[in-house]
């Protein structure tokens, strides 16, 4: 299959940057996406062209790092998909794909397809872990744990910190993302030590890097590739709610 790939091109952060045409020729309907922009890659260094940059790492849809705006759908239109999972049979000979990197405040550009996602990883930084030290590790079977909330802190330690709830909302809301890791450790016996001490800090450092805030439009459950539900954002105001009236 042939098609007409309308590419965001940007040096850097500071760059105006905009949109460039290339043709993918002779791709394989077994591709995934992130195979077909090798290919073209391939054809522009051929032709003494700058490769297109994007982001990678897994290619198995468990690192997050694909992250790219496809025909204006953060991973692309089918659900429950990474980019680097989405394969070129989803689409149709002659079509004109357009791709941009993810749209935020936070996220500011670094060249191309690459955004700067640090953001989260200084959320997670904030209080996104277990730090209590308990002395020996005991065996996970010896701590009871409804299975009710077993599952929900399973479903939202599925969050795997892409960002496409941030570049779905007209927001830039990072709510989704960082009410998944609040719940993760929420449901759990051993994350409700620093329960109010987490649900402070990651809330703080969110609106310090620049994040708006959730408007309840749902977007970023729709795009979510993990499919977090939005409930987990309901869960982390709770504890935020019980961290500032609590005294710590």
């Amino acid at each position: 299959m042939n098609l007409i790939l309308k590419v965001w091109r940007q040096k850097d952060a500071r760059d105006k940057g905009r949109l460039e045409t290339y043709e993918a020729r002779n791709i394989s309907e077994h591709m995934s996406f992130l195979e077909m922009l090798d290919v073209v890659n391939e054809q522009l260094v051929g032709e003494g062209v700058d490769p297109i940059h994007f982001d990678h790492d897994c290619r198995e849809g468990i690192c997050g790092t694909c992250s790219l705006v496809i025909n204006g759908s953060p991973h692309g239109h089918q659900k429950a998909t990474t980019t680097c999972q989405l394969h070129m049979r989803h689409f149709k000979d002659g079509e004109t794909i357009y791709i941009e990197p993810f749209r935020a405040k936070a996220f500011p550009v670094i060249k191309d397809l690459v955004v700067d996602r640090s953001a989260f990883d200084r959320i997670m930084q904030a209080g996104g872990f277990v730090s209590v030290n308990t002395g020996g590790v005991p065996d996970a079977n010896a701590i009871p744990i409804p299975k009710e909330d077993a599952d929900k802190a399973m479903d939202a330690a599925a969050c795997i910190g892409c960002g496409a709830c941030v570049a779905a909302c007209k927001n830039a809301s990072a709510m989704l993302f960082v009410g998944a890791k609040v719940s993760q450790f929420a449901h759990l016996p051993q994350g409700k030590v620093e329960r109010e001490k987490r649900a402070r800090a990651m809330v703080s450092q969110m609106d310090s890097e620049g994040f708006g805030n959730c408007t309840n439009y749902y977007e970023c459950e729709a795009v979510c590739p993990k499919e977090i539900k939005v409930e987990v954002i309901a869960k982390m105001n709770r504890e935020y709610f019980r961290a500032a009236t609590t005294k710590i």
